[in-house]
Formats: structure tokens, C-alpha cells, sequence
């Protein structure tokens, strides 16, 4: 059954600060610096020679994308797409297009960088876009890779965490368009879902 788009109240900062006095952590910001400097070792070895186009899934891996870079030392592009289910709703509806990267990526080896690998609907189709578009290679970077029963249409070639099949937000991932920033990455109580 298709989950329709249902439009979001504002939450107030009094409630995204109740939200957060209730989430639990599950990895600290040493812990998914940690994490960063493995994927990094790990890009690193397998995209050092192919001249890559990091493209930032926006908005939740600008915070993952932004560290990531700095730590690859070798040439690389970086642009941005913007494709979205959720449009900081807690549920993903239709996928709105609302930018296509401006960088050709005819002939390119692309390194699609994402906050999480969830339902995978949306990298899914963003990994085929990028193939008719003439990419000579595609691969995937996830910071966290959710752990749980529903098939996903697609796998990340490089994973930082995996996680169980919570609400997360922090390090790009947002609760109703909030807390992206928090330094760690955090599970939303079930009550505030």
C-alpha cells in the first residue's frame, strides 16, 4: 500500500527540545567520527585512481558528505541532487525531484553519498537515474545502513553503522526537519514518532 504525503505541523522548539531530552543514543560523535575515518580508508582504497563525483543526496547527507570530503585526499567533484519521499515528514511518500545535479555524469564514476539506507526507494532511484544518465560506474555511501525485515531494492558498497529499525535523527538526519546538528546519532521514543 503507498504511503501518501500528509502535511506537517511545525513543531515548536519547546517540543523538538522534549524530543531530544527523550531520544536515546546509539552512537556517540566519537563513535561515528570513528566511523567516518573507516568509510574514508575504505573509499579511499577503492576510488583513489578513478577522478570520482561525490553527489550529496541533500538534505541529510550535507553534515555526512561535508566530513566525508575532508577526509579523502586524492581528486574528486563534488555536486549535490535533491530527491525526496519525506520532505521532513516521518513518513516517505512519493519521490519529488527537486534538483538533478548540474555536473555531467556521462562517462563518470559516481559516489552517491547518503545519510541512511532505510527502505532504499529513494536511492534506488537515484542510482538508476544516474545510470541513464551514462555513469560508467555507480556505487553508494551510507552512514547508516537500518537493519530490519523489509526487502530494499538496493545495498550500499560502504557502510559507517548499522542500526536497528528506529526513528533516527542527528549527523544529517532530521526529526520534522530538526536536529540534523545533534553530534551523534540518536533514536526518537516511540512516543514522539
Amino acid at each position: 500500500m503507498a504511503r501518501t504525503h500528509r502535511p506537517m505541523v511545525d513543531p515548536t522548539p519547546a517540543h523538538i527540545l522534549r524530543v531530544s531530552a527523550r531520544a536515546h543514543c546509539l552512537y556517540t560523535e566519537a563513535e561515528v567520527e570513528a566511523a567516518l575515518d573507516r568509510l574514508a580508508q575504505e573509499i579511499t582504497a577503492k576510488l583513489a585512481e578513478s577522478n570520482p563525483l561525490l553527489l550529496c543526496v541533500m538534505t541529510g547527507a550535507v553534515v555526512v558528505t561535508g566530513k566525508l570530503a575532508t577526509r579523502l585526499a586524492f581528486p574528486l567533484q563534488i555536486d549535490y541532487l535533491h530527491a525526496t519521499r519525506y520532505r521532513a515528514a516521518t513518513s516517505g511518500g512519493e519521490l519529488v525531484w527537486e534538483r538533478h545535479p548540474a555536473a555531467s555524469l556521462a562517462g563518470r564514476t559516481v559516489l552517491i553519498i547518503d545519510d541512511i539506507l532505510d527502505e532504499g526507494i529513494t536511492l534506488a532511484r537515484i542510482v538508476e537515474y544516474c545510470r541513464e544518465q551514462g555513469c560508467k560506474r555507480v556505487l553508494v555511501a551510507v552512514l547508516v545502513n537500518k537493519i530490519h525485515d523489509r526487502k530494499a531494492p538496493i545495498e550500499a558498497d560502504f557502510v559507517g553503522l548499522d542500526t536497528e529499525d528506529y526513528y533516527l535523527y542527528g549527523y544529517g538526519m532530521d526529526y520534522k526537519g530538526y536536529l540534523r546538528n545533534a553530534p551523534g546519532i540518536y533514536a526518537v521514543a516511540p512516543e514522539d514518532i
